[in-house]
């Protein structure tokens, strides 16, 4: 069966949010698998009743709704893409590699994702208490991608996706505070692979508009601070 035509006759529909990493996950999934989507922009101030109705834990994005069915949860969402889709694999067949793709992106969510808390949000000693920790948490990522094109090997793979911000979101967020924590000296191949990732053209096409991501970077920043109200 035409692939093509098959995608066309499913119902794909993603939740998402202009500036949310975690539903941009889900968007390069599927874009790089070539299934076709529609997407249902949410405004996260104002949640449509369909988005509580389909995640009403979370009330959050992404949701994955396919054929009826509703998936929420960025890595729950993108283990079932690629069960589904099998063209382009995520993760790769021998149960270790697997085991070990899983482990880098958790590792991502749990550990690395702290940036935006700990650095983001705060400011004097605590903002350099922040970035102390972070720095370790980055030294992991830059021993496994030594030697290394992607976290999947060769091509893309679901650790790639799963730590994709850090190639964009946080190369904006450390323009709006004036500073480098992911720099060519002290780790060369984590900065590689930023440059490798991001210029992917599926990757580079979706990535959402820098000047307005970067003014919300700093007026969520102000309103965490103490020093303005969210727009």
């Amino acid at each position: 069966m035409d692939e093509r035509k098959y995608n066309m006759a499913e119902e794909v529909k993603v939740f998402s949010t202009w500036s949310s990493p975690f539903a941009l996950r889900v968007i390069w999934a599927l874009k790089l698998k070539g299934v076709e989507f529609d997407t249902i922009h949410e405004d996260l101030s104002s949640k449509s009743p369909l988005l509580l109705q389909y995640n009403p834990i979370h009330k959050m994005v992404p949701v994955l709704v396919h054929n009826g069915k509703v998936i929420c949860e960025s890595l729950v969402i993108l283990e079932y893409i690629d069960e589904t889709w099998k063209q382009s694999p995520l993760l790769p067949e021998d149960p270790h590699q697997k085991a070990n793709a899983r482990f880098w992106a958790k590792f991502g969510d749990d550990k690395v994702s702290s940036i935006w808390s700990d650095v983001l949000m705060k400011e004097g000693k605590e903002q350099e208490e922040g970035v102390s920790a972070s720095m370790e948490n980055l030294k992991y990522l830059e021993e496994e991608i030594r030697g290394k094109k992607f976290f999947g090997g060769e091509t893309i793979g679901l650790a790639d996706i799963a730590l994709g911000w850090l190639a964009y979101h946080l190369v904006i967020f450390e323009e709006t505070l004036g500073l480098k924590l992911i720099d060519q000296e002290k780790f060369p191949s984590l900065a590689a692979w930023e440059q490798e990732f991001a210029n992917a053209p599926i990757i580079r096409e979706n990535w959402p508009d820098r000047d307005k991501l970067a003014n919300l970077f700093g007026v969520l920043r102000e309103a965490n601070l103490g020093k303005g109200t969210p727009k």
